[in-house]
């Protein structure tokens, strides 16, 4: 399993991340978490394909919505990918665009057969443990835009035995509402780790670190 999780954009280390993906190139960007902000989806399209072109990948965009209700169809286009770069924004919005189109269980099988890479930042990131509970406490489990079902997945990717506590002690607007979602995790005996913005924590097998330029190597 490859895993590049960063708290913001690319981090410190997209030297890493082409490291991770070896000689493939083939990219899809997902903004579902942002659905319910057009015009901040938009701006990120661009700034994040400009920075994975940038790096040398074939980046184009893959909505999950064309896919809701067709987990074949996003089976197929899975196959064409070397990585998968998700992109922040609300994290239960984007955890249920997973769960709709059949990509929470169709990356967990690419995973484990090493055929792919999970990439991304900030939602994109605290979605991999086994849990959203407490993350309520930064984004609003309840914004949703038109074709999202209504209910509430509280159930994470499950790809780490722990949860992620993004933009932490970062100059981030979300930053301080971090701390609180420390807090429950502290309060329930939920093991976790913190990410500031900048660095990334990086799964390849067995071999797992959290690196960023200013920052020790945990």
């Amino acid at each position: 399993m490859r895993l590049y999780l960063s708290s913001f954009s690319l981090g410190d280390r997209p030297a890493e991340l082409l490291a991770l993906t070896r000689s493939a190139r083939r990219a899809a960007i997902i903004l579902n978490a942002l659905d319910n902000h057009p015009g901040e989806r938009a701006s990120w399209l661009k700034n994040q394909t400009d920075r994975l072109t940038g790096l040398g990948f074939n980046a184009v965009e893959l909505d999950l919505r064309d896919y809701f209700n067709n987990p074949a169809g996003l089976d197929a286009c899975l196959k064409d990918l070397d990585i998968v770069w998700i992109n922040g924004g609300n994290a239960f919005l984007l955890r249920r665009a997973m769960r709709q189109s059949g990509f929470d269980a169709l990356i967990k099988t690419a995973l484990t057969k090493d055929e792919i890479v999970y990439a991304g930042f900030s939602a994109a990131a605290v979605i991999a443990s086994d849990s959203l509970r407490g993350l309520e406490t930064i984004d609003d489990p309840d914004d949703i835009p038109p074709g999202y079902d209504q209910q509430i997945i509280w159930d994470g990717l499950g790809l780490v035995s722990f949860a992620i506590a993004v933009h932490f002690n970062s100059d981030h607007p979300e930053s301080e509402a971090v701390h609180r979602a420390i807090a429950f995790y502290q309060a329930q005996g939920i093991p976790f780790k913190t990410l500031q913005d900048g660095e990334v924590l990086i799964i390849d097998g067995d071999r797992q670190r959290i690196a960023g330029l200013h920052t020790k190597e945990r």
